[in-house]
């Protein structure tokens, strides 16, 4: 039986006993529910959550685990010379054999002996798991059934699992982040001990290679960030002119000049934008606003290309509009309007009562929507590798071809790699840097709203 037809049944059992719960609570007030010390769903919920979280909980670990002891079992059993080049190798090759893949070539007979051991210990592990899993449901059930009645604290009993639930939910993704930086972290010291920091901060070229053979020229490549970063900053440079005053200027629009009708309406149509995917926006830039560049500088006598930071930064500033207007939006909108009310019996003007009152009120929501644009900007990757291209040009010129870091980090890591070469090792690099500076923005940014907040409150 697979794990899917043991969830199933866990599932089956776990609101069975929901209902079973609220019934039994109810009957042994005589149907007085007055008299319970919690309500009849705190009951259900108990029996509910007492009978899924185990199972679901062995289930995950067993199968995160399994693998791990099949292999060491299988490899412990075979005599050192049956291993090929490595144990990886030896075991993939067992693995093969074992689902009946027959191009595997094996002279050997002790592999296809060591493929049936292989198959044994996952049926056995299978076995009992079926076994294990509903058993411990069952045992919880009549657990927790034991313990409904008059004077049961059920709603103590479910917020205290729950709160342990959201617990663990936030522990996982406080390791989660941790485990990204960590393997960031220590990939790139990796790629400091092949390329030196100086060279990858302060080199102004960028071309990594690998090397075909020992004396081949320029095998070790070039590993300067300057020109990735420069690309990076220029073409969110370029989205931000576009979408920070067309959002901002949208969003006082709506929200403090337009009619609640208008603004039902073209909301939503804007936010439309937010929704398109990003290969789309690519295909309109490489086909459709290219080109035009391309052309409106021949009829200037400039001899331009179709891939430039321009149509990037131009086509990404359309996509990040949605995300600083809608949210400027709902910060305007949340401003108080005794606020505005205040400012228009003073005797200022809509226009003075906007710069003056409602912008300054709702600048922490405004600075967090640029915000969420730049780092929209800074990790678009698609539209970039469509429309500015992948060179690596130290440039400040808008009308000339650059790449991000994003799109180097995909280019990197696309085919066959070699997790101890500086080219595979440099995405790391590429990663942890992008990081940093996505954190010390982010810092800057809650900085600014801090002081800003301050000041008005």
């Amino acid at each position: 039986m697979g794990w899917q037809y043991i969830l199933i049944a866990v599932l089956f059992l776990s609101f069975a006993g929901y209902f079973l719960g609220k019934k039994k609570s109810v009957q042994s007030t005589s149907g007085d529910i007055s008299q319970l010390r919690s309500q009849p769903n705190y009951h259900g919920f108990y029996i509910l959550l007492s009978v899924i979280l185990a199972p679901i909980i062995l289930i995950f670990f067993w199968y995160i685990f399994e693998g791990f002891f099949i292999r060491e079992m299988v490899l412990s059993a075979l005599p050192q010379e049956a291993i090929r080049q490595s144990e990886d190798l030896t075991y993939g090759i067992i693995k093969a054999i074992a689902q009946g893949v027959k191009t595997v070539k094996d002279p050997l007979s002790l592999l296809p002996e060591a493929a049936a051991h292989y198959n044994a210990l996952r049926e056995s592990s299978n076995l009992i798991l079926t076994i294990l899993a509903p058993a411990l449901a069952v045992a919880l059930f009549i657990r927790s059934w034991k313990k409904i009645g008059v004077n049961f604290p059920a709603r103590d009993k479910v917020e205290k699992i729950i709160g342990c639930v959201l617990g663990v939910a936030s522990f996982i993704a406080i390791l989660t982040t941790a485990g990204i930086i960590l393997s960031l972290l220590f990939e790139t010291l990796r790629f400091f001990n092949l390329v030196p920091l100086s060279e990858f901060f302060f080199s102004l070229e960028w071309s990594p290679q690998i090397a075909i053979r020992e004396d081949q020229v320029g095998s070790s490549g070039q590993f300067g960030i300057l020109p990735l970063f420069t690309g990076t900053l220029l073409v969110t440079l370029v989205a931000m002119i576009i979408a920070g005053p067309i959002g901002l200027m949208s969003a006082i629009y709506m929200s403090e000049y337009a009619t609640s009708r208008f603004r039902a309406t073209v909301k939503p149509l804007l936010e439309i934008l937010a929704g398109i995917p990003t290969v789309v926006y690519g295909f309109f830039a490489a086909i459709t606003v290219g080109p035009f560049v391309r052309d409106l500088g021949a009829t200037m006598g400039l001899s331009l290309s179709s891939e430039s930071a321009l149509v990037a930064g131009g086509v990404m500033g359309i996509m990040i509009i949605p995300f600083v207007s809608s949210l400027s939006d709902d910060v305007m909108n949340a401003v108080p309007n005794d606020l505005r009310d205040g400012s228009y019996a003073l005797g200022a003007t809509q226009s003075e009562t906007i710069k003056q009152v409602v912008i300054p009120a709702a600048l922490p929501g405004i600075i967090s929507s640029f915000l969420l644009g730049i780092s929209r900007a800074i990790g678009e990757t698609m539209i970039v590798v469509m429309a500015a291209g992948l060179a690596a040009n130290l440039t400040a010129n808008p009308l000339e071809s650059v790449t991000t870091i994003t799109v180097q980090i995909v280019t990197l890591l696309v085919g066959d790699q070699e997790f101890d070469s500086a080219k595979t090792l440099a995405a790391f690099a590429l990663g942890l840097f992008l990081f940093v500076v996505t954190l010390m923005l982010n810092i800057f940014a809650l900085r600014v709203v801090k002081k800003y907040r301050e000041a008005y409150e």
